[in-house]
């Protein structure tokens, strides 16, 4: 439990001081207390004696063209290496315990936080982390690194050393209680080797870090492998017992899903999340599953699943009237999406922060209607009236009534029909614009959209691109409509800023990429920012979604409260489950598995190929076509020589 401490002037300098109760502690909550207590070994959702040693090798899709992946340039591999001053525990709304910070101290209006850093703190060359260098990354950063950056720490005044180990943070307004919070989420980097470097530049030299991993080697655009640090400073640490037990993670980069999955399936990689239901039913009805030898497994997690959704850019001025917004979500036929494509495996998201209790239900009500009353004349009447429901459809393929509906909205937006192509009333011009895709396995569910949109005589044409051109566009808001997902956590703060803030809005790289500008979500942003009280973020959470599902500015998507898992059998993991599903950082190479899954796979001779579930020739019988082959040439060879001597 933190410590409450009045402290008197005899005890620290006025500036200090003078703020009153200040509360130090190992740990910090967004509300409520930590918890685990000061002192506690580890967190209960590992396992502390989990060994040490092994491999696993995972895959990525796309390429990397460095390992400096704090600037807006270039397309950055993870290094393992990078920490902060504080780590959140898995088993927690949002609670923050100390790393690279041993306490924190604040006052009871979080409107300034100190962290005291740890003595043995180091990098990897040796060199101790100081309050300079949480100084200096901190400047740089919002300086020179992603935009995120400085629209993430907008709320901080100023930074100061208040000793080589002792850093304070003051915020430009009080009541904001995840800013202690997320000022430890900062990352710290090392001073003195930036000091000859361009922090500017995208490099394949990987940085020099502190964290458990660092790059062992690697081939650019084709794998990298993290390596365990032997003498990492922080090992023994009661946030990291359990934590981190791979000696090496090799993370190879393939082309497209497709690749990976028969990297899986033929052994060349160890563990995949499925994120493709076609694939998770039909691709992995393979030998080496149905011998237990490829675990295929639901985990179930407690997360909230946030918003997938074709996303559409309200700069653009098609998009720019809520009437057409909401009439193209009619377009999307979810229910023949989910039985032809998904097997029924999702549900349809109803909500910015679906899968949780923040979610928006029913008609507001107590608090939260209060809220919203405030607004009342500058929001939709149906915010107060209908809850929110997306389009729904018999699942047929035909959404004959849907696309009715969205008809009648069209026209109230100025939209008309003439020679089969939707007009605009006044123009006559035909809406049109682009579907973004970065990925092909999209493709199947934008077509059947598109072919919706079709029947309303709109133009709609789908683009697909690479990963490069794909992020640059999104960074400077160059798109009609595309596919994104905002995830969500249990405890959201200022995140929201960057989501869905007029701000944001103008700001190049930030998340806003619906360009939402709307006083009311502003207002509504800083009080879920401000809640002072678990109960309270719930309410004002709640009353967000339900303006922003008011403004469609998306359509929603899908969800599953569970992530598909595919591993090879030589891994284990703790009993205790957490919310976060997988965590593969708590799991460890098991030798016994590994050993009994060589020895069974070598005595069992049925299994021709793990790469599809149909029998393909062996070796034998390929050598055998190819010497049919010869034979054949030989012969065609033979006869063409003496039909030539005559």
């Amino acid at each position: 439990m933190p410590v409450l401490v009045i402290l008197l002037a005899l005890c620290l300098p006025a500036p200090v001081w003078a703020q009153g109760v200040v509360i130090i502690g190992h740990g910090i909550a967004m509300h409520g207390e930590p918890k685990y207590a000061s002192g506690f070994a580890h967190f209960e959702y590992v396992n502390p004696n989990a060994p040490k040693g092994g491999t696993i090798r995972v895959a990525d899709q796309g390429t990397f063209d460095s390992f400096h992946g704090f600037i807006p340039k270039g397309n950055a591999a993870a290094t393992g290496s990078v920490e902060t001053l504080l780590t959140a525990s898995a088993d927690e709304p949002f609670t923050e315990y100390g790393l690279i910070a041993e306490t924190i101290e604040y006052p009871e209006d979080r409107s300034w936080v100190i962290f005291n850093l740890r003595r043995e703190a180091r990098w990897h060359d040796g060199k101790p982390i100081t309050a300079e260098d949480v100084v200096w990354s901190f400047e740089t950063l919002t300086a020179k690194g992603l935009p995120q950056y400085r629209f993430y720490y907008a709320g901080v005044a100023a930074v100061q050393m208040l000793g080589p180990w002792r850093v304070k943070f003051s915020f430009t307004e009080k009541g904001n209680r995840e800013l202690p919070l997320i000022v430890g989420q900062l990352p710290i980097l090392p001073k003195h080797y930036w000091a000859t470097r361009d922090f500017a530049k995208t490099t394949l030299e990987p940085p020099l870090g502190s964290g458990p991993y660092r790059i062992a080697e690697f081939e650019a655009g084709r794998f990298y492998v993290r390596e365990r640090v032997a003498d990492y400073w922080g090992k023994d640490l009661p946030v990291n017992v359990g934590l981190n037990n791979f000696d090496r993670i090799r993370v190879t980069l393939y082309r497209d899903d497709t690749a990976i999955r028969l990297a899986l399936k033929s052994g060349d990689i160890d563990f995949r999340e499925e994120n493709q239901a076609k694939a998770w039913a039909l691709d992995y009805d393979v030998p080496a599953v149905k011998k237990g030898w490829l675990n295929k497994e639901l985990i179930r997690h407690q997360l909230p699943t946030g918003m997938q959704a074709f996303v559409m850019n309200t700069r653009r001025a098609v998009f720019s009237n809520v009437k057409v917004r909401e009439a193209l979500g009619y377009a999307f036929d979810f229910e023949w999406t989910n039985t032809n494509l998904f097997f029924s495996q999702y549900t349809r998201t109803e909500s910015y922060f679906s899968n949780s209790e923040l979610a928006s239900r029913g008609l507001p009500a107590g608090e939260e209607l209060a809220i919203l009353e405030r607004f009342r004349d500058q929001l939709p009447p149906r915010v107060f009236t209908t809850p929110y429901r997306a389009p729904a459809t018999d699942g047929s393929g035909w959404p004959r009534d849907n696309l009715r509906r969205a008809f009648a909205l069209l026209k109230d937006a100025g939209w008309i029909v003439r020679d089969l192509k939707l007009v605009n009333r006044d123009t006559g011009v035909q809406m049109r614009f682009e579907i973004l895709l970065v990925s092909p396995a999209f493709e199947r569910i934008v077509l059947p959209f598109v072919r919706n949109l079709k029947r309303l005589g709109i133009n709609a044409r789908v683009r697909l691109v690479d990963q490069t051109q794909y992020i640059n566009r999104l960074r400077s808001f160059d798109y009609d409509l595309f596919i994104f997902t905002w995830g969500q956590s249990e405890s959201p703060g200022n995140e929201q800023r960057n989501f869905w803030s007029s701000d944001a809005a103008g700001n190049p790289s930030s998340r806003n990429f619906a360009g939402i500008r709307d006083p009311v979500v502003d207002a509504l942003i800083e009080l879920v920012i401000a809640a002072p009280t678990r109960e309270s973020l719930v309410t004002r959470t709640r009353a967000l979604d339900r303006v922003l599902l008011a403004g469609f500015y998306v359509i929603p998507h899908w969800h599953i409260r569970a992530d598909r898992a595919l591993f090879w059998d030589k891994f284990s993991r703790p009993d205790t489950p957490t919310k976060n599903g997988v965590m593969t950082s708590r799991w460890w190479y098991d030798t016994a598995r590994a050993a009994a899954l060589e020895r069974a796979m070598r005595a069992d001779t049925s299994l021709i190929t793990a790469e599809t579930g149909n029998d393909r020739p062996g070796f034998g019988a390929a050598a055998m076509v190819l010497a049919a082959l010869l034979l054949i040439g030989y012969f065609v060879l033979r006869r063409a020589w003496r039909a030539r001597a005559l």
